[in-house]
């Protein structure tokens, strides 16, 4: 990924001349990714990894300016396209999702926005409109459903997500977490329960919030 950035900066750069296709790399950087996704995963739930002896340096994926005003030019190619054109523009919205780490989070969701929304809709239009609508359904549902699976307190949630999204700063602090758990929690599910309320508060700041406005 480094000499790729590297070549890239040159004008007279071609793809076609590596011996490596531009799929295949792009396989490549997804599976850095499901790297270091697991990397992340095991330091949280504390267990011993090879992965965590590695450096990930997610700058060297992270350099357009992709977002999902990007995916929903996309989406606008995607439903004007013929059927023989289809094919390949999803494969290249979902390549852009998963070679993205901001983006990769997102995912699911919009996948799902393809294939429940799109086949919907009447003009390209109206798809910027229809799927922050969608958005916004989905970002209450999950909500809502953090709410109710750790048993928040749902104002005090949204003012720690409010000042996260504002500083950038995650919650770091015992008080800013704790204090959102309404159930009673004895001292040694303290630790526990915050760690994992934490990791979903950053989970659903990164896949609703981060990256979606232009």
């Amino acid at each position: 990924m480094r000499l790729m950035n590297t070549l890239e900066s040159y004008a007279e750069f071609d793809s076609d001349d590596l011996a490596m296709t531009a799929q295949r790399f792009a396989d490549f950087k997804s599976a850095y990714l499901d790297l270091y996704a697991k990397a992340k995963s095991d330091t949280e739930k504390e267990k011993v990894s090879i992965l965590d002896d590695v450096d990930f340096e997610l700058e060297l994926i992270h350099r357009d300016v992709i977002n999902v005003q990007y995916i929903l030019q996309l989406l606008a190619q995607l439903y004007d396209a013929d059927d023989a054109e289809q094919k390949a523009i999803k494969k290249r919205i979902l390549d852009a999702l998963a070679g993205d780490p901001e983006l990769r989070t997102k995912k699911e969701l919009i996948e799902k926005f393809i294939e429940t929304t799109l086949p919907t809709i009447t003009n390209a239009a109206e798809i910027p409109e229809c799927f922050e609508e969608y958005w916004e359904q989905e970002r209450r549902k999950a909500f809502e459903e953090l709410v109710k699976e750790e048993q928040l307190n749902e104002d005090k949630l949204a003012k720690v997500i409010e000042r996260y999204v504002y500083t950038g700063k995650e919650p770091l602090s015992n008080p800013d977490i704790i204090q959102l758990i309404e159930k009673k929690l004895k001292l040694s599910e303290r630790k526990p329960t915050r760690e994992r309320v934490l990791s979903k508060v950053i989970d659903y700041v990164s896949t609703f919030i981060k990256g979606v406005a232009a």
